[in-house]
């Protein structure tokens, strides 16, 4: 569907920018993966993904974004106290090289008494995200984060992690550092898995073999994998475990999966969720809140009134 819609005026001006250069203005109602809905005032319009150039999305008041791509890339995209955060602008592509060395210092190891993964933080107060089979059936964790100090990586370790929310089935877990005097932690941005292409590069940075800090590099081989029940990013870009939990990213530096598995008799076959997935998973995350005083449930239930209670009060 290739139309322009020119002189609408609606409350929040998204633009949607077309490969033929027509452009579509309304309120974005919603993004699937293959398409994007869009009220244009009398009608709903379901965009084609594969004919978006770029989306331009309106600030809470009304009107179009026009800050620099810098300043715009650090738009929350999580209301709910700006957890984490999304560009709204197009990143421009960079070299692994360049992405490791500013990305590096938000990639954090996690460590329990029972094993190790990887992570990354998507808060400067220390909010990060890993595997729930990291951390699965343990409390005692513990997070080594590289801190950038006068050109070089500082590693510190920090003792007080808390469980936040944690979903066994997407297989993800919301963590947060709570140690005293802790600085404001390097955070990375989140990106959209949506719009990547099959064999668009990405590279892994996470501590496969408890090798921390390790970089692999590969391309996105299919954007839908079925796997036990969800669909995968599949990447060429080598997984090893330890690498449970660490970003995907890629190269405009943004998180597009989380790394979680590989099939282990073949080379090239790892697997990462969705940074789609992800946000869903943030977004809802009282859904998902883990509760210390009843750890396999995010619900505290009462006992429901028995009759015989009953008999009993009324007598």
């Amino acid at each position: 569907m290739l139309v322009a819609w020119s002189g609408l005026s609606v409350a929040f001006a998204d633009t949607i920018q077309l490969k033929d250069k027509a452009a579509i203005t309304g309120r974005i109602l919603a993004r699937k993966h293959d398409q994007v809905f869009v009220d244009v005032g009398y009608t709903v319009l379901a965009v084609p993904r594969n004919q978006i150039e770029k989306i331009t999305e309106s600030d809470r008041s009304g009107q179009i974004d026009k800050r620099t791509p810098a300043a715009a890339a650090t738009n929350q995209s999580d209301s709910k106290a700006g957890l984490f955060q999304s560009a709204t602008v197009a990143l421009p592509e960079r070299s692994v090289r360049e992405l490791v060395d500013q990305l590096g210092a938000a990639v954090v190891q996690v460590r329990t008494p029972s094993g190790l993964g990887s992570g990354f933080i998507i808060n400067e107060e220390g909010y990060l995200i890993t595997n729930f089979h990291v951390i699965e059936n343990e409390t005692q964790i513990s997070v080594e984060v590289y801190h950038q100090k006068s050109g070089q990586l500082e590693r510190k370790s920090y003792k007080q992690v808390k469980i936040i929310a944690i979903n066994k089935f997407s297989d993800l877990a919301l963590l947060k550092i709570e140690d005293q005097g802790t600085p404001k932690f390097a955070k990375v941005l989140l990106g959209d898995s949506d719009a990547l292409s099959v064999g668009e590069r990405v590279f892994a940075i996470g501590s496969p073999m408890g090798l921390e800090r390790t970089v692999t590099e590969g391309i996105i081989s299919t954007k839908t994998r079925p796997m036990q029940g969800e669909l995968y990013l599949q990447t060429t870009a080598q997984i090893n475990p330890g690498n449970s939990g660490g970003p995907l990213f890629d190269l405009r530096g943004e998180v597009v999966g989380v790394t979680n598995m590989k099939i282990t008799f073949g080379e090239g076959l790892g697997f990462a969720i969705p940074a789609e997935a992800v946000k869903y998973f943030l977004q809802h995350r009282d859904a998902y809140a883990y509760d210390n005083d009843n750890p396999s449930n995010p619900y505290r239930y009462l006992e429901p009134p028995s009759r015989a209670q009953k008999r009993t009060d009324a007598r």
